[in-house]
């Protein structure tokens, strides 16, 4: 699988969890935490993804 498709991959994941975060912030503030967490960690798995050689 190319490098470019799993960091696109990556990233959209990020997004579909930072939308996560925004849905459950008011009823359920520990989930929006771990969603938030996941998502940088998406996030980060994306960049050193693209940056590794």
């Amino acid at each position: 699988m190319p490098r470019e498709v799993v960091v696109v991959a990556l990233i959209a994941l990020a997004g579909i969890l930072v939308g996560g975060v925004y849905t459950t912030w008011k009823t359920a503030k520990v989930v929006a935490g771990v969603l938030a967490i996941l998502a940088l960690l998406a996030l980060g798995g994306a960049i050193a993804w693209y940056t590794s050689a």
